[in-house]
């Protein structure tokens, strides 16, 4: 059987990336698989290009997945990108077929859900409750209040330094307008966005966060997003502090939502304990692979 790649126009705007996409077919039209391709346009991200392809079960093992990343590595070496990123599950047919065609590990992580439904009440409220001296939280909705916009997105070179092993990354480089941006991506999805934030109470400006996005009918699962402190302010338990906040305020503003979804680099064994002390439970390990253009 032959198979055919066409290129398609992916409409989805995005705020640091835009989006390349490929649909395999049969001899008969019918979908066989498909490749996107997003290609990092920020600052300090120019050189990097991440992959998604997924070939429908039945259709394994022909070569519809080869020909799909054919066309995205020549589409991102189009671009002049230097790196090519792709996730698989551990032990998955991604995992293998990524590995047989020149891409190498470069991170391990651990995914992990918190059933709200298990979750201990009386811990989180303690935690919660537990007194931070010179810091106090807050929290809101969507956009970051005004007040508070310039010093939280400052407080995004927290994750400069999160672990990511050997993954050729770059840097995020934020602004304003770019937090702004992502708030407002997350709203036009129909989802909600929470952040809780830890505030110095010597000048009111925002030294961590935690970011956590629902879905817009408060069921299911929601996702954490980033949770991070400056690097001077570590030490002081303020991320274990703000997830337990974004914890009991999920519980209490969505009573339907079912539980909570994280990820973790195996090697960043900071936030995989503060999670191991909220009750999160292991779900899957995934490998993050590289392939150099």
């Amino acid at each position: 059987m032959s198979y055919r790649i066409t290129a398609l126009t992916d409409p989805e705007p995005a705020v640091s990336s835009t989006r390349l996409a490929w649909l395999a077919s049969d001899d008969e039209g019918a979908p066989a698989g498909s490749a996107f391709l997003r290609l990092f346009s920020k600052d300090g991200q120019e050189h990097l290009a991440e992959l998604d392809i997924a070939v429908h079960r039945c259709q394994r093992r022909r070569g519809v997945g080869t020909r799909l990343l054919e066309a995205a590595v020549a589409a991102a070496r189009g671009e002049g990108r230097r790196s090519l990123l792709a996730q698989a599950v551990d032990g998955a047919p991604g995992d293998h077929f990524l590995a047989a065609r020149g891409f190498r590990r470069v991170l391990a992580l651990t995914y992990a859900r918190l059933p709200l439904a298990d979750a201990d009440p009386d811990r989180i409220d303690a935690l919660v409750r537990q007194p931070h001296e010179g810091y106090r939280l807050t929290e809101w909705e969507g956009r970051v209040p005004p007040e508070l916009a310039r010093s939280f997105a400052a407080s995004r070179r927290a994750m400069d330094d999160m672990p990511m092993d050997g993954t050729d990354y770059g840097t995020v480089v934020w602004d304003v307008d770019r937090v702004l941006s992502a708030a407002d991506a997350v709203a036009g999805r129909g989802e909600l966005l929470h952040t809780v934030a830890a505030l110095d109470t010597a000048d009111g400006s925002v030294v961590g966060f935690s970011e956590l996005v629902v879905p817009g009918d408060g069921r299911g699962d929601g996702q954490h997003y980033g949770t991070g402190v400056l690097p001077e302010h570590r030490g002081h338990g303020l991320g274990l502090w703000m997830k337990a906040r974004a914890v009991r305020r999920a519980r209490e503003r969505h009573p339907e939502l079912s539980g909570l979804l994280t990820d973790t680099a195996d090697s960043n064994t900071h936030m995989r304990a503060v999670n191991d002390a909220l009750g999160y439970l292991p779900t899957h390990k995934a490998v993050e692979y590289q392939l150099d253009l």
